[in-house]
């Protein structure tokens, strides 16, 4: 970056919509914390919410427990309650419970003998700014424009525009198994949009449920009058050169993503030779096929080899291309731009029609052509391949009826096995919420956008979603830190599984009113935010050990001090003890239990990568969170 640009753009103030609370400022510049064996959410808990705390320890017998404020009086006591063994965490672990205690002030510690918490916060009222930070992350994943120094928290963090343009023509060359892609006659220009992670590829697959997650939250705070939310998510709400335009700044983020993901459409009239079908490889070599590739979307447009770490966008000389349209891009492209033309109807009808147009034309070429798989493999980008594509038809069916209710869409989302189904029940279980498992989104448009179904069939969707909720909950009560997740391994990006069923039990507490959905949302957030064993805070910029070092190419001060830290509010992927092959998490394989299967470290993208689908269930909790306090 050059020092003019730099200097100019540091002399322009707009912290204000980001400030950190003292604990996220701690976090963000002071020498790290020692891990403590009491874990609690290192921002602070909410005086009139659920309070619960974990101790390691090895008595068997519950120990005695206190709550002592700033002055180092004793406000309340009890007894720890013996969880036991946690194969988790590997860890003999006590659970401390001191939600009757309401009183709002700073510098409480919980002491059980010589053993002493942080002092911490209980909040009378959030503050959101968790949710302004989370949101931030999107801006500064921002591709094609300079991050100006206004809208983020320090000066370092501004730079100029990356690939601007960002135009592409086909993958016309030889992959890594020495098949020749043929290549196409056009070029798009899909400037703009998130760079997807800590690489700087851009991704509709990845794109598509990421961009729902911000359109849903402000959808379910204007279907269900949540002004709270409304004002926390609205115009002049957050950092952005959009605020003040008369338009919810949630959304005017959503479009900037929107806008490159309808630039990825392959223009009317164009054949395309693609593999066709569920292909293996024979002799290294896939057939190809031309089809009617009208309508389609291209998987991706990302650099041809892997960006050198660290690399500002503006500083990639590398040669980027469009690769094949897949039909799981095609079904993500149509249902997101159905979901925007009905959120945009009124705010932007110019905007709203030209969404529902690329939906349709979408939706009817992933319906000719049904089964084109990501196969790859191409050196330089992630491959987002997905070899079920029920729920992607699901979905998008799902949104285009919530949208426009024609019979057509009605017939496609009846005719699915999914249809009304959610994570764990339903004529087919979709699965956990996740960029390869997307057919609960479709059946939470149902239950929560006004459509035409029978009454009987909202309400079904929506009992369905709180019982996949109530699921959740059992897991919670089986885990010794007391999250509403079990699994036997945690996968590659596991906190955002655990954020994402945060989002469902926040949409049971929206649909039955029912606080027990909602303290476990809490309980979702309380282990990212350092209810863990390892005692740390996966969200950068909050808590006092929070993630510093994330895998990223231009936050990547660890790699380069000439680079700068993470901005607050990025989430890392958290513990992964299932796909352990970067150079980091290598050497961990057999040594650490799934929770502790976490390093901060940039080189370990296993585990400390950052996405966008990740950080946007982070936003989405955050935000019901605050707009559900009492």
């Amino acid at each position: 970056m050059e020092d003019a640009l730099m200097t100019r753009l540091a002399t322009l103030s707009f912290v204000a919509l980001l400030t950190l609370s003292p604990l996220a400022l701690a976090g963000a510049a002071g020498a790290e914390d020692a891990p403590r064996p009491i874990r609690l959410n290192q921002t602070g808990l909410e005086a009139g919410g659920p309070k619960r705390a974990i101790l390691a320890d090895p008595s068997t017998a519950p120990l005695d427990w206190t709550l002592l404020d700033a002055a180092g009086a004793t406000v309340a006591g009890g007894k720890t309650k013996v969880f036991g063994d946690d194969p988790a965490s590997g860890e003999h672990v006590h659970q401390i419970d001191f939600s009757t205690f309401h009183k709002a002030g700073d510098g409480y510690r919980l002491k059980v003998g010589a053993i002493e918490s942080r002092p911490f916060a209980l909040r009378a009222k959030p503050d959101g700014k968790l949710t302004k930070a989370a949101l931030s992350f999107f801006y500064q994943q921002r591709a094609s424009v300079p991050i100006l120094a206004r809208f983020v928290e320090r000066p370092d963090l501004a730079r100029p525009a990356g690939h601007a343009p960002d135009k592409a023509t086909c993958f016309d060359l030889a992959d890594e198994r020495g098949q020749v892609w043929p290549g196409c006659d056009y070029t798009l220009d899909a400037s703009g949009g998130w760079y997807d992670a800590g690489d700087q590829g851009k991704y509709v697959v990845n794109g598509g449920i990421s961009v729902w997650t911000l359109v849903n939250a402000w959808e379910r705070a204007t279907v269900l009058r949540r002004p709270r939310a409304l004002k926390a998510l609205g115009d002049r709400s957050l950092a952005l050169p959009e605020h003040g335009n008369g338009v919810p700044d949630i959304l005017d983020e959503a479009r900037f993503e929107l806008t490159f993901l309808l630039a990825m459409q392959v223009p009317d009239r164009k054949a395309l030779q693609v593999p066709v079908g569920k292909q293996k490889p024979v002799d290294g070599k896939l057939t190809l096929t031309a089809i009617d590739a009208s309508g389609m979307a291209h998987q991706k447009i990302a650099d041809r080899y892997w960006t050198a770490l660290p690399t500002a966008p503006a500083d990639d000389r590398q040669v980027r291309y469009l690769y094949y349209p897949t039909t799981g891009a095609t079904l993500n492209l149509a249902a997101v731009t159905a979901q925007a033309a009905r959120v945009w109807k009124k705010i932007d009808p110019t905007f709203s029609a030209r969404c529902l147009d690329a939906a349709r034309r979408a939706f009817a070429a992933a319906r000719r052509n049904p089964e084109i798989y990501q196969l790859g493999p191409f050196t330089g980008s992630g491959g987002y391949g997905d070899g079920d594509l029920a729920d992607e038809a699901y979905w998008a069916a799902a949104e285009l009826y919530a949208t426009t209710g024609e019979p057509e869409y009605e017939k496609a989302l009846r005719a699915s096995p999914l249809f009304l189904a959610a994570p764990s029940v339903g004529g087919r279980p979709t699965g956990d919420l996740g960029w390869s498992s997307v057919g609960a989104l479709g059946t939470i448009t149902l239950a929560l956008a006004p459509n035409r179904l029978k009454p009987a069939e909202v309400a079904q969707a929506r009992a369905n979603l709180t019982t996949s909720a109530g699921k959740y909950l059992s897991d919670d009560l089986g885990q010794g830190y007391a999250l509403p997740y079990a699994a036997p391994g945690y996968p590659w990006g596991s906190n955002s599984a655990v954020l994402n069923r945060a989002v469902v039990l926040g949409l049971a507490y929206d649909f039955t009113g029912e606080v027990a959905y909602r303290y476990g949302a809490v309980d979702a957030m309380d282990y990212v935010l350092g209810r863990n064993p390892l005692d740390r805070s996966y969200v950068s910029g909050f808590g006092a050990r929070p993630m510093r070092n994330p895998h990223h190419r231009f936050w990547a001060r660890q790699a380069d001090p000439a680079y700068p830290a993470p901005p607050a509010g990025v989430v890392s992927g958290g513990p992964n003890s299932t796909a352990m092959n970067d150079p980091v998490a290598e050497t961990m394989k057999g040594q650490c239990k799934p929770q502790t299967c976490w390093t901060d470290d940039y080189r370990a993208f296993t585990q400390n990568e950052v996405a966008i689908n990740w950080n946007a269930p982070l936003a989405w909790a955050s935000a019901f969170l605050d707009d559900t306090a009492r």
